[in-house]
């Protein structure tokens, strides 16, 4: 989220507008973004609606759940408002002002994240800039 902040005004300059989405509550997303001071809007997507609908979400493994739960690395019960077990992937988008995906990046592995320079790539594209 630092990064996309770093980028803002040129997504901006491009047209664009960046919008995060998190299955967190919607006083756990407004949290987020003031602990980090980000300019850009996060929106709580709660029982991952909204991601279900773009097909990726997964239900956490029973072998690593126990993290997962209260006493564990996160309660995401609390975090999330549900007892579900479900998460997105980190998936980054650009949709065009025609509401077709222009660009999608998407990897099993949360800590690998789209480029920024490449996002920005795609939005001046998508924008024809």
């Amino acid at each position: 989220m630092h990064d996309y902040q770093k980028i803002l005004n040129q997504i901006h300059e491009a047209g664009a507008e960046l919008v995060a989405v998190s299955p967190t509550t919607p006083d756990n997303s407004l949290s987020m973004a003031e602990k980090h001071a980000l300019g850009f809007k996060v929106l709580s997507d709660m029982g991952n609606k909204v991601a279900r609908e773009y097909g990726v979400v997964y239900k956490i493994p029973e072998g690593i759940r126990n993290l997962y739960e209260p006493g564990g690395m996160i309660d995401l019960a609390k975090y999330n408002g549900d007892d579900s077990m479900e998460l997105p992937l980190a998936v980054t988008y650009v949709i065009g002002a025609d509401g077709i995906v222009k660009y999608a990046y998407l990897d099993t592995d949360y800590r690998k994240r789209a480029e920024t320079a490449e996002v920005l790539a795609a939005v001046r594209q998508a924008a024809g800039r």
